[in-house]
């Protein structure tokens, strides 16, 4: 996702990318919010995402995928690299708007694709705005293709869904939760080959950003989700954010998709949230239905973009929540 334009220009000065240092940050946050703020019009761009972070929980998550630009010594623009094992994405992209036009997001771009090049990404990524020619044309140059929308939805909750079974993470002992991340790379690699997302796992319960939720029977681990929940996360106050959930691919999958959620909506009224938000890409039919089922409505929508241009888990039968942003 990012609130960059596109055209190139050759008045870039003495430009550097490099990694982001901690010492970066709250400039870095400043412009993610800037950027994104003036763009879509806000009356303060500056306090654009209120009390949600999303620079410094990815920054801690993994500081190596994490660049900024540097124009004759100034910070002018950031981008943020996600590694999901064989799936990978990136965003927030952002450049200070007084430096927009200039080719900057082209030069990071630059940076981020030699990483994942690295990294041996298999399927890379983004979410970006779909009525926006510039950024959709901008990402083609770098081989992405755009394919279905994706919703990010929401749901209010009041009060505690009363058959939710599910266990928290949070609450095994060390050593029975490396066995549990062992079951969830399994799980996610049934949806797609590679898929692991224990990055995730790891960066909320370093970071004390929410919680994992695992629905299992008899058989095993059924289904994951994810979740950031309250203010110094990517969900801000009231609010639970299912950063990825899934369910195991099979006859059972509906069933313990439905599970999921009520877990998660469960998980956010226990820890004070009024809200449940979850993103679902269009192609996923069959989860788009549910969560509708569930009485989540669309808060608004982008598209996806793939590299190279196949569905990767996007189909009707994949019970995923994700949003790429």
């Amino acid at each position: 996702m990012s609130p960059t334009t596109t055209q190139p220009s050759k008045q870039l000065g003495d430009l550097v990318v490099r990694p982001v240092l901690e010492s970066d940050l709250d400039r870095v946050d400043r412009i993610f919010r800037t950027a994104f703020g003036t763009f879509l019009g806000a009356t303060e761009p500056e306090k654009f995402f209120g009390d949600a972070d999303l620079v410094r929980t990815r920054w801690r998550a993994d500081p190596e995928a994490a660049f900024v630009a540097e124009l004759d010594a100034t910070l002018v623009g950031s981008n943020f690299l996600t590694n999901w094992g064989s799936v990978g994405f990136f965003g927030p992209l952002t450049v200070q708007p007084e430096y927009w036009d200039r080719g900057i997001a082209r030069r990071l771009l630059e940076s981020t694709m030699d990483l994942f090049g690295t990294w041996g990404t298999r399927h890379m990524g983004l979410f970006t705005f779909a009525d926006s020619p510039k950024h959709v044309g901008l990402y083609q140059s770098f081989g992405f293709w755009p394919r279905f929308l994706t919703a990010v939805m929401q749901v209010p909750v009041t009060a505690p869904e009363p058959e939710a079974s599910y266990t928290r993470l949070s609450e095994l002992a060390p050593g029975d939760r490396a066995g549990l991340k062992d079951e969830v790379r399994e799980l996610t690699g049934a949806i797609f080959e590679g898929l692991d997302v224990t990055r995730e796992i790891d960066a909320v319960l370093d970071q004390h950003l929410g919680e994992t939720v695992l629905v299992d029977d008899a058989s095993g681990l059924q289904a994951v989700a994810v979740c950031h929940i309250g203010p110094g996360t990517e969900a801000g106050s009231g609010m639970c954010y299912v950063k990825f959930a899934a369910a195991r691919p099979g006859h059972k999958a509906a069933l313990s998709f439905g599970q999921l959620v009520d877990a998660c909506k469960d998980l956010a009224v226990g820890a004070g949230a009024s809200v449940v938000s979850a993103g679902v890409n269009f192609a996923r039919e069959h989860a788009y239905t549910a969560l509708r089922q569930k009485g989540f409505r669309t808060l608004f929508q982008g598209v996806s973009m793939h590299r190279p241009n196949e569905h990767g888990y996007d189909t009707s039968t994949s019970y995923v929540l994700d949003d790429w942003r």
